[in-house]
């Protein structure tokens, strides 16, 4: 990370789907969130003052939960969920929705990018392109060699940092399993 303040950071990735998760209690989770603790920890005390996701089941759900725990130790940290549209986890499962609704309703601010339920692809492209005019930068759970949606918003933040100022840092698998490894290394001699 460069030494640019980041106030406000767009935290997103893979939808859990997409990693294979289709369970609460599957042991990836577990590891994912602590490593974006750690990073999240070090935009706080750099100044970060916001987290903010668009409420998509996997990467940034569990980043929510993560900045919600993280208040505990830092009271300052807020969490906002933008959301492309009204009635945005309306055709999940059940148990999806209450883990949506448990995150939900502890965040300091929630709003839509549009105020009508789902239309059109056009909403989500206009809530990526809302997010990234209004926040310093991002944190993505993205590797370009794995295809996912999260590509959709890196694709966009990277044309809108050829004419403005916004840090884009992404983790790779690699980069987790290395996390892991070294974290599980830790552990063993505890």
């Amino acid at each position: 990370m460069e030494d640019k303040f980041i106030k406000n950071l767009y935290v997103s990735g893979y939808r859990s789907y997409e990693l294979s998760i289709f369970q609460a209690d599957d042991p990836k989770i577990d590891y994912i969130k602590k490593f974006f603790k750690r990073k999240l920890i070090e935009y706080i005390e750099e100044g970060l003052e916001w987290v903010i996701i668009s409420g998509n089941l996997g990467t940034e759900l569990w980043m929510g939960e993560v900045a919600l725990d993280l208040k505990g130790d830092y009271p300052e940290l807020r969490l906002a969920v933008l959301l492309p549209y009204t009635n945005f986890s309306s055709k999940w499962n059940e148990v999806n929705q209450m883990y949506y609704n448990s995150i939900i309703e502890r965040a300091d601010y929630i709003n839509y990018t549009s105020n009508q339920d789902y239309a059109n692809p056009g909403q989500l492209k206009n809530n990526q392109a809302f997010i990234v005019k209004n926040t310093d930068g991002c944190l993505l759970f993205y590797d370009s060699e794995h295809e996912g949606k999260v590509g959709y918003f890196y694709e966009q933040a990277l044309k809108y940092q050829e004419r403005h100022p916004y840090e884009i840092e992404t983790t790779s698998f690699d980069e987790l399993q290395w996390f892991i490894t070294d974290l599980l290394e830790e552990e063993r001699f505890e």
